[in-house]
């Protein structure tokens, strides 16, 4: 643990979109070029059983900046939707706390940069939720209008309002160059990094990559072995080169905690791969939830060790509370565990023992130890138990032969019906918090021809 009297780390939050746990060279990829990520993992830590708490973007994104399961902050179901759309009434509630108002409340220094998907609201949006500045875009990099959108009878594009770049609280600009954002997102993080304060800082920041449709910049299209994906992954790699190289330059290397992962499986198709997994985004198979986690902070977490040991993205939130000294939120449940001292000391096991999959509201699989057991899947009842470390690719069906772990499984099943709730068997949680929502939800933006937009439709007609 963090000595009481040594100066509180900086904290540095990476986020990708649907990358894959086998689309980076640390992770065994072939296909695409990731030696910044690799050098990281190198010098740090490389997590290889760390689960996002959803296979799909707006309660994954819920769950890691609070901690928390999705159904535990009504991040289940939105409206009967998988995800946030553009101008709904509902997003992440004020009344939670999310990393931001966590370490901002503890002194920190805050920003938000890329997509943040949990509300375009005003209540909802980073600056409401402890972020002092936000500069990204409000949901998914598809939901702006491109073509193949079907149109309504006045011909606009049905739910799909021009895309939003966001400053603070403003829309800055509207169907922005999508290949250039990434690059525009690393001068703000940049910048960001760069402010003279006293204070220690905290960057979240979430790529659009490698979400579709994939923009890249003409200089990664030219030298990737694996297409417009491999080049937005490559471009990942260089803005995590930036960022390091920022951090050294500036003396800050040793006293930043650098953390980078995803927010779930890959599509596993246009390029993508979560080798060796089964499954694929909007999956509880380990593909669509097991994600790429690699920790570095130079003189505190060893240099080039890996652990298969079970951990989270709820857990980020009680860790970064440990290492920052910020007090954790005692008026409500945090789902997370504090792994502070398994980043820090080689010796230590995960004090995670359990980890629970939901899509939407459905309690579909639980894992405990390296058992994981399968209780259904898109609301049809089934019986599976993998032996997850030994076979990661969930191949081989263990059920009848180890009736006792089957057993234990479903009782961890139980409690977490009885926490959360399993809407397919009409179960309803004990300790389930309400969704935010507002009365006059309003999209940040209404298509106008006569607007002098970048593009007033992507031509790519891909969507994720």
């Amino acid at each position: 643990m963090r000595a009481g009297d040594a100066p509180r780390p900086n904290v540095v939050l990476i986020n990708c979109d649907d990358l894959g746990y086998g689309d980076l060279g640390c992770y065994g990829s072939t296909r695409n070029a990731t030696p910044a990520l690799d050098r990281m993992a190198a010098e740090g830590l490389r997590l290889d059983s760390f689960y996002m708490a959803s296979p799909v973007c707006s309660p994954s994104r819920g769950a890691l900046l609070t901690g928390c399961y999705p159904p535990r902050i009504g991040f289940g179901d939105f409206d009967g939707l998988p995800v946030l759309f553009p101008g709904q009434a509902c997003g992440l509630a004020p009344s939670e706390i999310s990393l931001g108002r966590l370490l901002g409340d503890a002194g920190y220094r805050t920003a938000m940069v890329g997509k943040w998907h949990c509300g375009d609201q005003p209540a909802f949006m980073p600056t409401n939720h402890g972020f002092e500045s936000y500069f990204g875009l409000p949901y998914s990099n598809d939901m702006g209008r491109q073509a193949g959108t079907p149109s309504d009878d006045r011909g606009d594009q049905r739910g799909y309002p021009p895309l939003p770049l966001v400053l603070d609280d403003e829309v800055l600009e509207q169907q922005p160059d999508q290949r250039s954002l990434t690059a525009r997102f690393l001068a703000e993080a940049v910048r960001f990094i760069r402010r003279t304060d006293i204070r220690p800082f905290f960057l979240y920041l979430a790529h659009m990559y490698v979400h579709l449709p994939i923009y890249v910049q003409e200089r990664f299209a030219r030298t990737s072995r694996n297409g417009a994906y491999g080049a937005a992954v490559e471009t990942v790699d260089w803005v995590t080169a930036v960022i390091l190289h920022e951090l050294q330059t500036l003396g800050l290397d040793g006293s930043t905690i650098v953390v980078f992962t995803s927010d779930n499986g890959s599509r596993a198709r246009d390029g993508g791969s979560n080798a060796p997994l089964r499954g694929t985004k909007g999956t509880t198979w380990e593909g669509g939830m097991r994600v790429p986690c690699i920790v570095r902070w130079p003189g505190h977490v060893t240099p080039g060790r890996t652990s298969d040991e079970l951990t989270a993205s709820i857990d980020l939130f009680p860790t970064l509370a440990a290492l920052c000294g910020a007090a954790l939120p005692d008026d409500r449940t945090i789902d997370g565990v504090d792994l502070s001292e398994l980043l820090l000391d080689d010796a230590v096991s995960s004090p995670r023992d359990a980890f629970w999959y939901y899509l939407m509201n459905d309690l579909e699989a639980v894992r405990g130890g390296r058992w994981k057991l399968h209780i259904s899947k898109s609301g049809t009842p089934v019986h599976e138990l993998y032996d997850v470390v030994a076979d990661p690719a969930e191949s081989t069906d263990r059920a009848a032969e180890q009736p006792t772990q089957v057993t234990q499984l479903n009782a961890i099943a139980d409690a977490a019906r009885r926490s959360l709730g399993d809407a397919r068997l009409g179960a309803v949680g004990a300790d389930q918090r309400a969704l935010g929502r507002v009365a006059d939800p309003r999209p940040l933006t209404a298509y106008d021809p006569q607007h002098p937009y970048f593009e007033a439709e992507y031509d790519v007609p891909d969507r994720g």
